[in-house]
């Protein structure tokens, strides 16, 4: 069953939550609606095709399907390319840098089926990202390069105020469920993000970025969102002062084994 982060009436944001399990990492996918237009937000593999597929068909007509946003090119966000190219008419937003290895995810034919080339079928954001047109409104995509991927990208839904984070604040945990205590919270994020992140400088112009954006929540692409200026604001101070990446780095951690 989806969960509901957000209903106006024409404006819908809908969170998948529990479809992985069993050897995957647990991951969140979003389904943004705005009047007769759709976008899903990283949608995964093979692992989630099929139960996302269901359940975004409990929402919309799946052949409908305006765009798909990769945030970058792990498996996990968008390995499942070719299942959406052939049994939607979506385009794919992603970063220019990835643009051009995308089409390895989907033979050519797949795309042809709707009539356009897999290159058409791609919407190749610059990179200080730009606005992508859905139903009324637009989306969006914000550059966050190194974060962990070089080519890396963030949607911000300013109507309901949410923005989509891809691995920025992740967390090893088995829900998405709001975080309440973040001091509780950081064990389950600090591990991975020491390790994803390319260095504090990039951390801390992003959380820079973010603050002036002023979202209302912060949800990330595993586990659990930030709800909240005091909550938010709070993740924003702890991953400006993280060290992690390059910072950490030490000849020893170069040396022939």
């Amino acid at each position: 069953m989806a969960r509901v982060l957000f209903d106006n009436g024409p404006h819908k944001v809908l969170c998948f939550d529990q479809l992985v399990t069993g050897d995957g990492v647990q991951s969140n996918q979003f389904l943004i609606i705005d009047h007769d237009q759709h976008a899903l937000l990283d949608p995964g593999g093979d692992l989630t095709y099929m139960p996302l597929a269901l359940a975004v068909s409990e929402h919309i007509a799946i052949a409908d399907l305006t765009y798909v946003f990769a945030s970058h090119q792990d498996p996990d966000i968008i390995a499942s390319l070719d299942k959406w190219f052939l049994h939607t008419g979506c385009k794919v937003v992603c970063s220019k840098l990835w643009a051009r290895f995308l089409p390895h995810l989907s033979a050519g034919y797949l795309s042809k089926s709707k009539g356009m080339s897999t290159t058409e079928r791609m919407i190749a954001v610059p990179d200080r990202g730009q606005n992508v047109p859905l139903g009324r409104t637009e989306i969006k995509a914000l550059p966050a390069h190194f974060l962990h991927s070089v080519g890396n990208l963030q949607f911000f839904d300013p109507v309901s105020r949410i923005l989509f984070s891809g691995d920025m604040g992740a967390s090893m945990v088995d829900d998405a469920e709001p975080v309440t205590d973040f001091h509780e919270h950081v064990p389950s994020m600090e591990g991975f993000h020491r390790r994803y992140m390319a260095g504090n400088k990039a951390c801390r112009l992003w959380a820079n970025m973010i603050r002036s954006l002023k979202p209302d929540m912060i949800v990330p692409q595993h586990g659990r969102p930030f709800v909240g200026p005091a909550m938010i604001n709070t993740f924003l101070d702890w991953v400006s002062q993280l060290q992690c990446g390059l910072d950490l780095l030490e000849q020893d951690d170069y040396r022939v084994p």
